[in-house]
């Protein structure tokens, strides 16, 4: 059995998710697997966010804020250029975890704790570099990486992947076994109910 999770690091519910991820991960059986898919909510992208997606994400953080106890810094939207390219991420992790197996949720929540609490741009590969010197990566081999085409075959393969199994809402989990792909959340829960349907599939 195997645990798919798929997920965008700059996807805000994924942000709001990932602490309760953790709690699952600490509380599964042994043998159990977790396997990691970038969903890859948008392709590279140098031109500047519209302002009309700006204000409907500002919308979805301070909806997460009220619906969860998870904080945002709005300050955001005013110290960086946003633009809708989250690619450049979701190879950052890949390129993480190529590099050192593991690194690649350290990586995921790096770039969530610099977009959401620190107001640094992900999307901007300066950024991504220094995220990865600093959860201890050689800069040079990371961005040597980045660019790998096995990186690249990686992302497309994900993205491959969510499409073959039809999956669009994220964060996404489900449990994967002989017989399939059976859906534990698309989208948001709460731990609680995350821990409940993981029991009720002895997964814990």
């Amino acid at each position: 059995m195997a645990l798919i999770y798929v997920m965008d690091p700059m996807c805000s519910w994924c942000y709001a998710f990932q602490p309760h991820l953790r709690a699952l991960i600490s509380r599964l059986k042994p043998g159990v697997k977790v396997l990691c898919y970038m969903g890859g909510l948008a392709p590279d992208s140098d031109k500047p966010m519209p302002d009309e997606l700006q204000q409907a994400i500002a919308r979805t953080w301070h909806d997460i804020e009220k619906r969860t106890d998870t904080l945002f810094n709005h300050d955001f939207w005013q110290e960086c250029q946003p633009r809708r390219s989250t690619y450049p991420a979701c190879r950052a992790v890949i390129s993480a975890e190529l590099i050192s197996t593991g690194s690649g949720m350290l990586m995921a929540e790096a770039i969530q704790q610099a977009y959401y609490r620190e107001a640094r741009n992900p999307s901007d590969f300066s950024v991504l570099t220094e995220l990865a010197e600093e959860i201890g990566l050689n800069p040079k081999r990371f961005t040597n990486q980045m660019y790998g085409e096995k990186t690249a075959q990686i992302l497309f393969e994900d993205l491959s992947y969510c499409q073959d199994k039809g999956i669009q809402g994220y964060p996404f989990l489900g449990l994967e076994t002989p017989e399939g792909l059976n859906l534990i959340c698309a989208g948001y829960c709460s731990q609680d109910e995350l821990l409940r349907r993981c029991s009720s599939l002895e997964l814990i």
